[in-house]
């Protein structure tokens, strides 16, 4: 764009040598700007990882991050673990664009090659729990904030760190969201996905079934076997039929993951439960889907929550144009984040890759990095309202 502009604007030599070279000092500042921001952001997510910050005990990244403001000048607004960081020129006649990721990490699986509090230093990666998932998403999130922290633009924005999410807690985006509602307007939720952004995003409802029978002896052929009363509504469960396919998502999907019965051999079992796990569309939800499921099986129905909806980016919402003009590729994620939790429209997007989420030795590249941040300004400075 400036090489452009000087091409078009000069009309002597001399004239284009000087703003030439003016154009040139300017590209490689932003530059160096750039590389400052990608740094930060590497050195940030080193200390993150060091520090325990598993669901619902984030609190010592909460007071690391609320100090590392502080030393910039920034004020942040607490609310149990979360945080939330605004604009000096926060204009209420604006709508807000809320930047969010997530402070919690699962707890780390057994088997970690190093400590994953304290992992091999690497020049081109960084190691340890939570790096991936979603460390690099805060950090490049944090770091593209700061970079337009007092630049105007025609929304405002917010960084809005949020707890308890890898355990869907109540004092994480739940809860945040309550004060935040009437404020925001879209969001950008980062979490792992390659920088592409996921335009749709699958709910969850997890439901505890209970077949209830009468215990006998198995050799004489007493009882009411409630194992076969489960196997029957499991049965059932498979074959239910959700008519109103997604555009985006498709159809509802029903998986029965776990079951449990009897105390011994020769005991007719009076107790079955089992578990279904359900990925919910926008189409449905989930009171509604356990409104359909109930009346067509014996045993008893209990959803673990109904608050867990699915989501998707209407189709001519500017996030999803932006999207588009970038040639970001889009795609539906099967996987669950915050964005259940806003109400507003959102889009999914963040550096690093959700198949390397929960596993042992998780990482992020320094590049990877890069492109977070990179990526990030370049989509907010496309945004149109």
């Amino acid at each position: 764009m400036l090489t452009k502009s000087v091409n078009f604007y000069c009309y002597d030599s001399k004239e284009k040598y000087r703003l030439d070279h003016r154009c040139n000092k300017v590209i490689v500042n932003c530059q160096l700007f750039m590389n400052t921001l990608i740094q930060n952001a590497v050195e940030l997510l080193r200390k993150l990882v060091s520090i325990q910050s598993f669901s619902g005990e984030e609190h010592q990244r909460s007071d690391y991050l609320t100090a590392y403001f502080s030393e910039k000048g920034i004020s942040t607004e607490r609310t149990g673990n979360n945080l939330v960081i605004r604009q000096p020129h926060h204009n209420a006649q604006k709508p807000t664009l809320m930047l969010n990721s997530h402070l919690d990490t699962v707890r780390p699986g057994a088997g970690y090659a190093f400590d994953p509090f304290s992992p091999p230093h690497s020049a081109s990666h960084v190691y340890g729990l939570g790096s991936n998932d979603a460390g690099a998403s805060l950090v490049t999130l944090l770091q593209t904030f700061l970079y337009f922290y007092k630049k105007p633009l025609p929304f405002n924005l917010l960084l809005a760190l949020s707890a308890e999410e890898e355990n869907s807690g109540p004092n994480g985006m739940q809860l945040l969201w309550k004060k935040l509602s009437g404020e925001v307007n879209m969001a950008i939720v980062g979490e792992p996905t390659g920088m592409k952004a996921a335009v749709a995003e699958r709910g969850l409802l997890v439901i505890d079934g209970e077949a209830k029978g009468l215990s006998g002896h198995a050799a004489r052929n007493e009882g009411i076997n409630a194992l076969y009363i489960a196997l029957e509504d499991i049965s059932t469960l498979r074959s239910v039929n959700f008519p109103k396919i997604s555009p985006v998502m498709g159809e509802v999907k029903l998986t029965v993951t776990q079951i449990n019965a009897g105390t011994q051999h020769n005991v007719v079992p009076d107790r079955c439960r089992f578990v279904a796990d359900i990925r919910p569309t926008e189409m449905y939800t989930n009171s509604e889907i356990m409104a359909i499921l109930q009346p067509k099986v014996k045993s008893e129905l209990k959803a673990r929550s109904l608050t867990n909806s699915s989501s998707a980016t209407p189709a001519k919402h500017p996030l999803m144009q932006c999207a588009q003009q970038l040639g970001i590729e889009t795609y539906t994620s099967p996987t669950t984040s915050d964005w259940m939790r806003i109400t507003c429209p959102a889009l999914k997007m963040g550096p690093g890759e959700s198949a390397r989420s929960h596993r042992p030795d998780e990482f992020v590249t320094v590049e990877e990095l890069q492109q977070g941040i990179e990526g990030y300004i370049r989509f907010i400075k496309k945004l149109t309202t």
